[in-house]
């Protein structure tokens, strides 16, 4: 609801301050009065006016000086001034009326008509802007709330999308995105002739530590390893929990195979050292290892599947050649 409309009455005579407030009523705004010029600026800075009925001579700081300084104030330069005085008896004294900043002028001795006709059309215009300020407000208001459901919708359609893609204990690309990155792989090693390796890896000793320790404590194995291989790979290569304890990696920009295979001994080792564990009957130190199967790819022209066949035979290879190894793919 619009708050009603108030107009400051500014006049150093008693007399006409009462003789206005008797004119004005009716005319539907609250009455603020000021018997001077720093009355009138001092009251401007703490309420907000539709009209200023405001005389020219006073006593002090006139008029002119009054509009002048409103004019001169970025808070108060749009609340629209009416100079009521007797001294509009000629051109000149309009005109610096209007130089200073008045709207319109009332001369003295008041015609109450007038007063009242000019004063409901300030009213009008005040009250119109007002309602269009509020249709403005509520408008932004509304974008703004628009924007905050489109970024939650988007930030809960990016966690579904996240949740459909990620495994849920480690945070690693699942299955189904480790597939897509492998296309991915296998499309730009087709068109740019970029190597790259497929890599399949197990953990060794998981059962045991399930069976031995608990559930609990083998999911905190499992984000312990993870955060073991992400701290491994490039920025550019994918490290997926394919289930259980199965572990893939796509590693990017392959030239040489005796890096490559360096970099997975390298692996097997780190993933092979103790893990401090929290389980649920209190600490335990861990110790399990990792087999390796690793396939290169060097033109893309091997089709996935066939690629993920050679890594598994690589990696069956490693595990029957007792465990905690890494081998290349015939």
């Amino acid at each position: 609801m619009t708050a009603q409309p108030k107009i400051l009455v500014v006049d150093d005579t008693r007399a006409n301050l009462v003789a206005m407030r008797r004119l004005l009523a009716d005319c539907g705004a609250e009455l603020v009065e000021a018997g001077s010029g720093n009355e009138a600026l001092s009251l401007c800075l703490d309420h907000r006016f539709a009209l200023i009925l405001l005389d020219v001579n006073m006593p002090g700081m006139d008029g002119f000086e009054v509009a002048s300084l409103l004019g001169e104030t970025e808070q108060l330069k749009d609340t629209p001034v009416i100079f009521v005085t007797a001294a509009y008896g000629d051109d000149l004294n309009r005109l610096k009326g209007y130089r200073s900043g008045a709207v319109d002028y009332i001369a003295k001795p008041i015609n109450d008509t007038i007063l009242t006709a000019k004063v409901r059309v300030f009213l009008d215009l005040y009250n119109a802007r007002m309602q269009l300020q509020q249709a403005l407000d509520e408008l932004a208001e509304r974008n703004r709330q628009l924007q905050a459901e489109v970024a939650e919708r988007l930030r809960a359609e990016e966690q579904v999308r996240h949740q459909a893609t990620h495994d849920m204990l480690t945070g690693l690309p699942n299955r189904m995105l480790f597939h897509e990155r492998l296309q991915a792989a296998l499309l730009r090693g087709a068109r740019h002739a970029h190597g790259f390796a497929l890599a399949l890896l197990d953990i060794d000793g998981f059962k045991a530590v399930n069976d031995t320790h608990g559930h609990p404590t083998g999911d905190a194995l499992l984000q312990a390893i993870a955060a073991r291989l992400r701290q491994q790979v490039r920025g550019n290569d994918t490290v997926a929990r394919l289930g259980g304890d199965e572990f893939a990696l796509i590693l990017e920009d392959i030239d040489e195979l005796p890096p490559l295979l360096e970099r997975c001994r390298k692996l097997c080792a780190v993933l092979g050292e103790p893990y401090a564990l929290r389980g649920p009957q209190g600490d335990v130190l861990v110790h399990v290892g990792a087999s390796l199967g690793l396939a290169p790819c060097r033109d893309g022209a091997t089709g996935d599947e066939a690629l993920i066949r050679a890594a598994d035979r690589a990696l069956y290879q490693a595990k029957a050649e007792g465990k905690g190894r890494c081998v290349l793919a015939a």
